[in-house]
């Protein structure tokens, strides 16, 4: 994978059950890159209905072990959106969102090691994150973010971050993989070795606005916004509402004013539609959001396909999917 393979030695070969079970997708992407997928190992923290797409897709596509930290139990609100957990009270109640999704992503795929990291992700420390070759991250402060990310960094081995946030029709992915190389086809001719250098999630917030391209989408100054105000606020992610709105605009003004962006670069609509959001998500932006994150990390284990730098947008109102690459690459 990106930085060199996870276990740093070779790769081993694919069992007889292995090649059968993954005959269709090794045609469309090499045996190369199912022995590294069967390999590697994903942690993800928070359960919700974009995670669980994600999840669902790289189970299926047979990654070596994937391991969900989620202590939150299970409520009627997690219904509307996460597909795996059942609307029978009984088989929920009581149990967190880690191990009532735990055993039905076991059912997608029993070659797959599925397994409850039990914890708070805001505390782990190096050597437990020593264990993972990809770390995703969702409904997490942005503290959270910041801290995993700069752990990820500091070990000694390749551990590639992403985070994921779906605001009801709004999502946003961020990736950061450090020092990447990865092989890209070339149209008549032979596969081409390419280098990217990612910025970690701190250095990507912190551009100034006015050093950005005027066509910038706003979703990623309004996603600032937000954070910015929970994290000044002590709110968890989405805690949030309408109520909200004066002093968010209150903020995006602040902020505004200090980075030299015309405020009509956050529309006041778009604001209020991810105050409104709450902790609510939309079940087809999920299943979205979530196919393109599992496209991703696949991307990066198998070092083929150019991948996403550094943050992905959708936006159901337009239905348009856009790629940022913030701060900018310098041109050669």
């Amino acid at each position: 994978m990106a930085g060199g393979d996870g276990d740093g030695g070779a790769v081993e070969e694919l069992t007889a059950q292995e090649t059968a079970l993954y005959d269709r997708q090794i045609r469309v992407w090499g045996v190369d890159a199912q022995k590294r997928l069967s390999k590697a190992h994903v942690l993800v923290c928070g359960v919700n209905g974009t995670t669980i797409e994600f999840c669902k897709n790289i189970v299926l596509a047979g990654v070596g072990s994937l391991s969900l930290m989620d202590d939150h139990v299970v409520t009627e609100d997690d219904l509307n959106s996460n597909f795996l957990i059942p609307h029978d009270e009984s088989m929920y109640g009581g149990k967190s969102r880690a191990e009532v999704c735990c055993e039905s992503l076991k059912d997608f795929n029993p070659m797959v090691r599925v397994a409850v990291a039990k914890g708070d992700p805001s505390l782990n420390d190096g050597t437990f994150i020593d264990r993972f070759d990809i770390i995703v991250v969702s409904c997490a402060s942005l503290k959270t973010k910041l801290f995993i990310n700069d752990n990820c960094r500091k070990r000694s081995k390749h551990i590639a971050f992403y985070s994921v946030e779906c605001k009801d029709s709004c999502g946003e992915i961020f990736v950061d993989l450090q020092n990447h190389s990865y092989l890209q086809k070339k149209p008549g001719g032979e596969p081409e070795q390419q280098e990217l250098k990612y910025p970690s999630l701190q250095e990507a917030i912190s551009v100034p606005w006015k050093d950005l391209s005027k066509k910038t989408t706003k979703l990623y100054y309004a996603m600032r916004v937000l954070e910015s105000y929970e994290s000044s606020e002590g709110r968890d992610p989405g805690e949030t509402s309408l109520s909200d709105l004066p002093a968010l605009l209150a903020r995006k003004k602040d902020m505004c004013d200090r980075m030299s962006l015309d405020e009509s670069k956050v529309p006041t609509s778009l604001l209020e539609r991810l105050l409104a959001a709450g902790k609510k998500e939309h079940p087809p932006v999920c299943a979205i959001l979530g196919g393109i994150l599992g496209q991703e990390v696949i991307k990066s284990i198998s070092c083929k396909g150019n991948p996403i730098k550094n943050f992905f947008y959708f936006d159901a109102a337009d239905g348009k999917g856009v790629m940022e690459d913030i701060p900018p690459t310098p041109e050669d």
